[in-house]
């Protein structure tokens, strides 16, 4: 019998996470400041978690088909726009999922930080 796999905890770090802003292409409000700690990544590659926080603005996002999030605010507020107009508000204490195919904005109204976990598939 094969041992099983042991289960991963995941923690704060007070180390300095990656820093990002929007592709210029893509801001719709401002050039917000991100950084990502990366706390797990499984060996596939094929799932990814963390934590994310970003400042206010807005910026058009694009999930190719097979790649979701999950995700849920810590702190903040944020509103996902899709293609036909309409939004969805996820403040803290909600989470949502983001389906692979999404395309649509992302618009941190508030300061945000939350987790995140992202996994891939094939389409």
């Amino acid at each position: 019998m094969m041992p099983s796999p042991s289960i991963v905890k995941i923690e704060p770090t007070s180390d300095a996470g990656v820093v990002d802003h929007p592709r210029e292409d893509r801001r719709e409000r401002g050039c917000p400041r991100r950084e990502t700690w990366t706390l797990y990544e499984s060996a596939d590659g094929l799932m990814t978690c963390g934590i994310w926080q970003c400042e206010v603005g807005r910026w058009r996002i694009m999930f190719p088909p097979g790649k979701d999030e999950y995700f849920f605010v810590l702190q903040g507020h944020v509103r996902l726009h899709d293609q036909l107009g309409q939004w969805t508000d996820v403040k803290a204490g909600e989470g949502a999922v983001i389906p692979g195919g999404f395309m649509g904005s992302f618009e941190v109204v508030e300061p945000v930080r939350k987790h995140f976990v992202v996994t891939e598939r094939a389409a």
